[in-house]
């Protein structure tokens, strides 16, 4: 009777002993049925000494027999030992020698037993565990993956640091009945049954990428942890913002250039909902850039492509799709109670209901927008009245006009008498020369 290991390492066939050990190997087989060991960690690895698994904890305490597995999916009471069958004639003599271990007895119970977890003896003739340990099997097949196994790098409790797993059992042979209450699960498990923070298994910790691909994902873990700082401070909604694919940018407009003129010109492409020149907050003249916000994004992408260089007022403008996020800040920042537009990250709007992240940003408040549905804010700050008045106090005031009339004609006159007066000053000097 054997079974088929395939593990990370290699494959295993393991040679049961039926007649000697009968129950033991019915509970070994059962639990191979029942993909108990699928996934399970080789997690003791002791060099020229044993490999031992079978525990799904993978920490040497957990792990149960097939009575007490059945037991609990039942919702019945089972021991979850049992008692181990030592044969005097089955020894730890030749390397691939398999056991199960032999648990110490629990608070609780007269003597300890035999559950889920064996050991593979990785040398020859280990006559200390003879008696200790429950032999029930031989590796007759793979000793090539017992040889890769003595070889892992372990820690100092003996656990690889890169995951040694059973990927799968094959039973060859099964001679056993079923337990009553057994039920097989419709397909083996996809995820290992400990948290491990190993090496995986099927990953290479020693493979090296390109240098172009080093260098792309080091960009993008540092533009992820510049959007942080960015979140952080308050001066974007959250990390992961990216700017509207259907807002274009359009910058070297003519100063005359109107919001009806572009919206216009643009109309052609596809419905537009707003259309807006940014200007000074003070003088309101022009900065000659504008944000232009199609329905659609491939609107605005045909518009990307068909105005690019195009003389509007006799200025050949630039057109480009907007990296701005300050539409999007203003709608989330100024205005708190719309909050994220329905069904967003903060309860209470703003940057997650936090409104000492509304108070720091930086962006034109809502007010100051073209229309009501929030506009693209000014990215520079702006002093308050409050400030300007505190400046206007410290400074002197200013000089009537009149007053500035009579000291420009008071100095001009002055300058032209000096003017005046040189060439004489200097025709008496030649005289007392001569």
């Amino acid at each position: 009777m054997s079974v088929l290991f395939e593990t990370s390492l290699g494959d295993l066939v393991i040679d049961l002993e039926v007649e000697t050990c009968p129950k033991t190997c019915e509970n070994f087989l059962k639990l191979c049925k029942v993909y108990y060991y699928n996934l399970n960690a080789f997690f003791n690895v002791s060099k020229d000494f044993l490999a031992q698994a079978g525990d799904p904890s993978a920490t040497g305490t957990g792990g149960e027999s097939i009575w007490s597995y059945v037991a609990s999916q039942n919702k019945g009471n089972e021991q979850r030992y049992y008692t181990p069958e030592i044969s005097p004639r089955l020894k730890h003599v030749h390397k691939g020698t398999v056991s199960m271990a032999v648990a110490p007895s629990l608070p609780g119970q007269e003597k300890g037993g035999c559950g889920s977890q064996f050991f593979i003896t990785l040398a020859d003739n280990i006559e200390y565990l003879d008696g200790k340990h429950a032999v029930f099997g031989h590796v007759v097949e793979g000793l090539e993956t017992l040889d890769k196994l003595n070889e892992v790098f372990t820690d100092q409790d003996g656990r690889p640091f890169k995951d040694v797993r059973i990927r799968h059992i094959v039973i060859l042979d099964d001679p056993f009945p079923d337990p009553p209450g057994l039920l097989k699960p419709p397909s083996s498990p996809t995820r290992p049954p400990d948290n491990s923070t190993r090496i995986a298994e099927d990953e290479d910790p020693l493979s090296q990428l390109p240098e172009e691909e080093e260098e792309r994902i080091r960009r993008e873990k540092a533009a992820a942890a510049s959007a942080l700082t960015l979140e952080m401070v308050g001066d974007l909604p959250f990390a992961n913002v990216r700017p509207p694919e259907n807002v274009l940018f359009v910058c070297k407009l003519n100063p005359v250039t109107r919001d009806e003129d572009l919206e216009l010109i643009f109309s052609r492409f596809g419905t537009i909902m707003s259309c807006q020149v940014i200007r000074d907050k003070k003088t309101g003249d022009s900065l000659q850039y504008a944000f232009i916000e199609f329905d659609k994004r491939e609107e605005a992408e045909q518009a990307y492509f068909k105005m690019q260089n195009v003389l509007v007022d006799d200025r050949r403008i630039w057109v480009d799709f907007s990296q701005s996020v300050a539409k999007s800040n203003n709608v989330w920042s100024n205005n708190p109670k719309r909050g994220m537009g329905g069904g967003g990250r903060g309860q209470s709007g703003g940057f997650g209901g936090r409104d000492d992240l509304v108070k720091t940003s930086r962006y034109r408040d809502s007010e100051d927008t073209r229309d009501s549905g929030g506009g693209y804010g000014m990215v520079f700050d702006v002093p308050s009245d409050r400030d300007a008045g505190s400046r206007r106090k410290r400074s002197k005031s200013p000089q009537p006009k009149r007053e500035r009339d009579r000291d420009w004609n008071r100095r001009k006159r002055s300058r032209e008498r000096r003017r005046s007066r040189s060439p004489d000053r200097d025709r008496d000097r030649r005289r007392r020369d001569y």
